[in-house]
């Protein structure tokens, strides 16, 4: 048993924790529950941050598996956290330290991993472990897209993770992933286990029906519901995101905006199924990619394109020489890994790396990181793996911009940058599929460059401070510059992001001997001068204050704290104490 809070007092479970892991076994199947610290250590711990001890790992093979597992551990009073690809970068997935006043179970989701098409493909209904990955194989041979496809800092994101953080937007007509149709189950004050059904499906009444019914899929035409009032996507972020003088961000985790049950839930309910937009898939699509030394030339291109193009990007992701540098090297072998073998075999690859850092863990002889050190070394005996003209601009220009524009915004560009290239300061040139391709994997590849270097140069690093921001659509000085007493602290400073959303990665590797919580609170006090939101895509997790609005749809969600306590740096303690 986990300390207590002080002042809290006793809350002892109605049984033992012997009784409930047989209840469990039971439910789920006694294969299927961890208990063993090696066993557990993958769930238990994030990509980048966050590690906490759980009393049970589940891995339920039904949506009725996990309601009835759900309602033992509310009955015994323990933590859930439900847990789906556990990619997410600021320890939102997993538990964080000791200091929780109850047990904690997480409950993967992983085997779980179901979509159903419906309304001939324009929408679907995705299960609890369904990834990203998945749900593009599912829409290909319909010629459609989810509203994201691979994502700015994660391989493997599933599509619960998008929903209950409100992330993604890298694709401009699409935005957020965000949805008001979904089913869930909640603690009420009482602690008692309801079932809510907003999926505008007719599924029955009874809970474990429901269940069932919606796991199995088949749903006829007329069991499908269409209400008005209610959105399975973001449907206005494309004016949204072309109000070029707003004083706002255009998107970001705390926007009440897009808080609306379990959007945004951040773990606060246990989410079972969603429903959610498709897309065509574009057409005559063509990249270009851009060079300049000039930031201010790249805000141009940014306010004419959003304010005057009557076709807006498909894409459009920045990307900073050092960024460039470092994910040259230390993105190498995850840029290899998917050309070669494609994103569907990425998650495996990741979960068999999990298993052998687990294993490598057991011998305190072995190195630390070995299984990091292993795979940078396999991706250094690789020649180059960029196209010549990539290398030329890397040399050449400080910032890079890759766009991505598909039907007849492709000659909107191709007029416009004729008028404005070459020029003093930049230069472009437009892709060939090969160039394009490869340029918006060697942009994917720089997010985790950085967990990649803190590994191989341990010696020289204190650890990484990993900031996602948001800037207001009007500002024009986007581009950072840190005072010196900062910079001195760091080893790399790695830039990145969604450049027409003005969402950046900004990635610091702190130098061995300072104090990295003294350097993103350094951080944060810039941030809000200028007027940032920030997270502005991933979880809050345990790294970040949740803002008030956010606090809020947490407690309504949660009123016992039963889900995922902690996070946002708010109370782990039963019902908010």
């Amino acid at each position: 048993m986990t300390a207590m809070a002080p002042g809290i007092g006793p809350r002892m479970s109605p049984v033992s924790d012997a009784e409930l892991l047989t209840q469990l076994r039971q439910i789920v199947g006694a294969n299927e529950v961890l208990t063993s610290p090696s066993a557990t250590r993958r769930y238990r711990k994030g990509i980048r941050f966050g590690e906490g001890p759980a009393l049970a790992v589940l891995r339920p093979g039904s949506l009725v598996e996990m309601w009835r597992s759900l309602n033992v551990c509310s009955k015994a009073r323990k933590i859930v956290i439900v847990q789906a690809a556990n990619t997410g970068l600021t320890g939102g997935s997993t538990p964080d330290g000791d200091a929780y006043d109850r047990e904690i179970v997480i409950i993967s989701t992983l085997r779980l991993a179901k979509i159903h098409l419906i309304k001939d493909g324009s929408q679907v209904v995705c299960l609890p472990g369904a990834t990203l990955y998945q749900l593009e194989d599912a829409l290909k041979p319909l010629g459609r897209e989810p509203h994201s496809v691979i994502g700015s800092s994660c391989v493997g994101a599933s599509v619960f993770g998008g929903v209950c953080n409100n992330s993604g937007g890298a694709l401009i007509h699409r935005g957020p992933a965000f949805t008001q149709m979904t089913l869930y189950a909640r603690i009420d004050e009482s602690g008692n286990v309801d079932l809510v059904n907003h999926l505008g499906i007719k599924l029955g009444d009874d809970p474990e029906s429901i269940l069932r019914a919606v796991e199995a899929g088949g749903f006829a035409a007329g069991d499908i519901i269409d209400d008005p009032d209610r959105h399975c996507s973001d449907h206005d972020y494309q004016t949204y995101v072309r109000d070029i003088d707003a004083d706002t961000p255009a998107r970001f985790n705390a926007d009440p905006k897009r808080l609306f049950e379990s959007a945004g839930s951040a773990g606060k309910v246990m989410l079972l199924a969603v429903r959610l937009d498709t897309f065509p898939k574009n057409k005559n699509v063509v990249d270009f990619y851009i060079g300049t030394n000039d930031p201010d030339e790249l805000t141009q291109i940014r306010r004419d394109i959003l304010a005057n193009f009557k076709n807006l990007p498909v894409q459009g992701e920045y990307l900073h020489r050092d960024a460039f540098t470092i994910a040259e090297k230390y993105g190498k072998d995850t840029f290899l890994a998917i050309q070669y073998l494609g994103t569907d075999r990425i998650p495996a690859m990741f979960a068999l790396k999990g298993r052998f850092d687990a294993f490598c863990a057991k011998f305190p002889f072995l190195p630390e990181d070995l299984s990091d050190k292993l795979m940078q070394f396999g991706a250094s005996l690789f020649p180059k793996h960029l196209p010549k003209r990539l290398y030329a601009y890397h040399e050449q220009y400080e910032h890079h911009l890759i766009l991505k524009m598909s039907g007849e915004g492709v000659q909107e560009v191709r007029d416009y940058f004729a008028k404005m290239f070459p020029s003093r300061t930049g230069a472009y040139f437009e892709c060939s599929k090969e160039e394009g391709d490869k340029a918006f994997l060697h942009r994917f590849a720089a997010a985790g460059a950085a967990i990649r270097y803190r590994a191989i140069h341990r010696k020289e690093v204190q650890d990484i401070v990993a900031l996602d921001i948001a800037l207001p659509r009007s500002e024009r000085d986007w581009f950072e510059r840190l005072p010196d007493e900062i910079t001195g602290k760091l080893v790399h400073k790695i830039y990145y992001g969604h450049f027409f959303c003005q969402v950046f990665h900004q990635d610091y590797i702190v130098k061995r001997g300072f104090d990295t919580t003294e350097v993103e609170h350094a951080m944060w006090k810039i941030l809000d001068t200028r007027g940032a939101e920030y997270p502005a895509e991933h979880n809050v997790g345990h790294l970040y204050h949740a803002k008030p609005a956010l606090v809020d749809h947490y407690r309504t969600l949660d009123p016992t704290n039963s889900f995922n306590p902690g996070i946002g740096q708010t109370s782990k303690c039963a019902h908010w104490r």
